[in-house]
């Protein structure tokens, strides 16, 4: 196995991607702590994006010696999504509201004011111009990969092209596709699912079980996620054939995260040790703590419009419960395993993460 980006920059543990909890300072306070931090950029658009990753080189300027083997690349992960967006849903999109109308009249919301269309947009052309320019050590996607042509682009610039597998399948495609590494997303994983080559959920495994089977079949590293919230986590990990770690659930309490008040109430809470995958947030398979919103209209529901056509529906039902202090309609993204979340500094959590690795 090729381990040589991560042995060169001595890299074993990554901070996973969390659009809405985090921004460039949490990715900041990882690197200082001897992981590689990561920017998730599939709800900014390139302005916002440019903006990020300027402040991340304002916060590590200072730290020049832990980035001296980088060369010219930022030491820095980040994240897109690389779907296909769907074609317009409007009837759907219609009918869906219609079935929310009792919530958004308990919550006093107009259904004729609620909107219609993306809440995530995919890698483009101006993504890849804004690489070109910031020349990130790692691009990583989820759902696949974009166009071959963008992937050698990257490739040619010296960028680490990663993504998501949920599958052997996925991760065999993704080497044969150009991938330098391959994240292992078992089913423990918070947020949205990875798959890209079916949408049967039968086909995810846990992670102590996707991980030794990826390894076997890939010739590239490979990275473990989901359940990586422990030093013993990461032991095992190590010892089933990781070339590094990925945790993000762990990090979504520590002191550099965005994370919202109500988020991490519930996930330092009882309620935190039970989580489902549900498409009620963004049309796609998500591990959430379960709240009144799955609960009423069940975690997975055929109803719901494609993915991301269906955040618009929920995005004033979450603000109207959210300024009443409830998150019965708040995505409360969550790995199977929150009982290890502390409200720490980053480097804490990090260098908690890290004594496990030998």
């Amino acid at each position: 196995m090729n381990t040589s980006f991560f042995d060169a920059h001595a890299i074993r543990l990554v901070q996973a991607p969390m659009a809405g909890s985090q921004n460039h300072a949490l990715a900041a306070a990882v690197f200082k702590a001897g992981g590689l931090g990561s920017i998730p950029a599939a709800m900014l658009n390139a302005e916002q994006l440019h903006k990020e990753l300027s402040a991340f080189q304002v916060a590590i300027s200072t730290d020049a010696q832990s980035h001296s083997t980088w060369g010219p690349l930022l030491p820095l992960n980040v994240n897109f999504f690389c779907h296909t967006p769907p074609e317009a849903q409007p009837n759907k999109e219609a009918a869906w509201r219609l079935k929310l109308h009792p919530a958004y009249q308990s919550h006093g919301i107009d259904p004729a004011t609620v909107g219609s269309g993306p809440g995530r947009a995919p890698f483009s052309e101006e993504s890849l111009a804004l690489m070109g320019q910031f020349k990130p050590a790692v691009v990583s996607f989820h759902f696949g990969l974009p166009k071959p042509e963008w992937v050698q682009q990257l490739k040619a610039w010296g960028i680490q092209i990663w993504s998501s597998a949920t599958t052997v399948q996925e991760a065999q495609w993704l080497e044969h596709h150009g991938a330098d590494a391959v994240i292992a997303q078992g089913l423990e994983a918070g947020g949205h699912r990875g798959m890209f080559l079916t949408n049967d959920l039968s086909t995810q495994v846990g992670t102590l079980s996707l991980l030794p089977q990826i390894v076997k079949a890939v010739t590239v590293p490979v990275i473990a996620a989901g359940g990586i919230s422990s030093a013993a986590a990461v032991k095992a990990a190590q010892s089933l054939g990781a070339s590094a770690v990925q945790a993000g659930t762990a990090f979504l309490t520590s002191h550099e995260a965005t994370t919202s008040a109500l988020h991490r109430q519930a996930l330092m809470s009882e309620r935190a040790r039970h989580t489902a995958l549900t498409n009620l947030f963004s049309g796609r398979p998500a591990r959430g703590i379960v709240n009144k919103f799955m609960q009423d209209f069940g975690p997975l529901n055929p109803d719901v419009p494609d993915f991301p056509l269906a955040t618009a529906a929920v995005a004033p039902l979450r603000t109207a419960a959210e300024a009443q202090g409830s998150g019965d309609y708040s995505p409360l993204w969550s790995g199977q395993n929150a009982s290890d979340c502390e409200a720490l500094p980053a480097a804490d959590i990090a260098h908690k993460l890290l004594q496990a690795w030998s």
